[in-house]
């Protein structure tokens, strides 16, 4: 039976419509998508460099003021500092209880895994500053604060308002992030290669190492920067949580705009904020991807 060819000629006004209808589609997505991530992003970066109006705002100038200002004065930069090292320790956190919790899901759970993956999804079809809102009473002291006060014998003793309330919350609200790579990655691992470094003597510790970690490593370093990047520039947690008490860089810009009106220096802290996450990031994976070449590949 003889193959029938496509005749343009032939071819139906509708036919052509729903043919260029993707195309254009597409071009229209294509042109329109880059402006909606570059403006708003040049556009905190221009008021940066301009002078706070008589009554508050931006003003159009030139100057480098606002960033003199940010990087002369030590107490400007204490956000910053504060928000890496929260990060790093939140990120740290989100890492050592996803990763056991997707090995298990990954290898352990058979039949239940959907389950598991649910009970993960969750808490997502809820608001944010609903969950949020919620550890003020885990974290209160008619629970987990005033359990721990009477058994370190201190009844004033509380974890509202602390920096420890901040890194709780902060684990909590973006462990699923970490665990859904490290999920994927552990997943598709093949088993005969744990089991044949058993068979030649190897620890758990050195089959985790050379065998385990390497396999997760790209679903660690994704998830590690689906947390981190959102970490740095929190504001609602510390804000609920933290009783406002730890001031992160996320908190500082929303004070400059809000509060004091100085738009311009409030754009100087975002663009910063920025740029020490395009800092962080690509040294973390540089310095993960370096491990992971030096590693040694003996599991002996």
């Amino acid at each position: 039976m003889a193959a029938t060819r496509h005749d343009p000629s032939t071819a139906s006004w509708g036919d052509n419509v729903t043919e260029k209808r993707p195309w254009t589609w597409y071009r229209l997505t294509e042109g329109i998508t880059p402006y909606l991530l570059v403006a708003p992003l040049l556009i905190v970066t221009v008021f940066s460099f301009g002078n706070r109006a008589k009554n508050g705002g931006y003003d159009p100038a030139f100057t480098f003021d606002n960033y003199s200002r940010l990087l002369l004065q030590p107490e400007r930069l204490e956000p910053f500092i504060t928000s890496l090292w929260m990060a790093v320790g939140g990120t740290i956190g989100c890492l050592l209880v996803g990763l056991p919790l997707a090995y298990f899901i990954a290898t352990r759970a058979t039949r239940h895994k959907g389950l598991f993956i649910l009970l993960l999804v969750i808490p997502f079809w809820t608001s944010f500053l609903i969950r949020t809102y919620s550890w003020l009473i885990v974290l209160g002291r008619e629970n987990v604060g005033g359990f721990i006060g009477t058994l370190i014998g201190d009844p004033e003793f509380r974890i509202l308002g602390t920096p420890a309330a901040v890194l709780v919350g902060l684990i909590y609200g973006y462990l699923p992030l970490m665990v859904f790579p490290l999920f994927v990655t552990l997943e598709r691992m093949d088993r005969t290669l744990v089991e044949a470094s058993k068979d030649l003597g190897a620890a758990r510790w050195a089959t985790f190492r050379q065998i385990t970690l390497p396999i997760a490593l790209p679903g660690l370093i994704t998830g590690s920067i689906l947390v981190f990047i959102p970490m740095m520039g929190e504001y609602v947690i510390p804000q609920i949580l933290g009783y406002g008490r730890t001031f992160l860089a996320g908190n500082a810009p929303v004070d400059a705009f809000i509060q004091t009106r100085n738009w311009p220096f409030g754009s100087a802290m975002a663009v910063l904020l920025i740029l020490v996450m395009l800092v962080t990031i690509p040294f973390s994976i540089w310095f993960l991807n370096r491990g992971r070449q030096g590693r040694d590949v003996s599991v002996l």
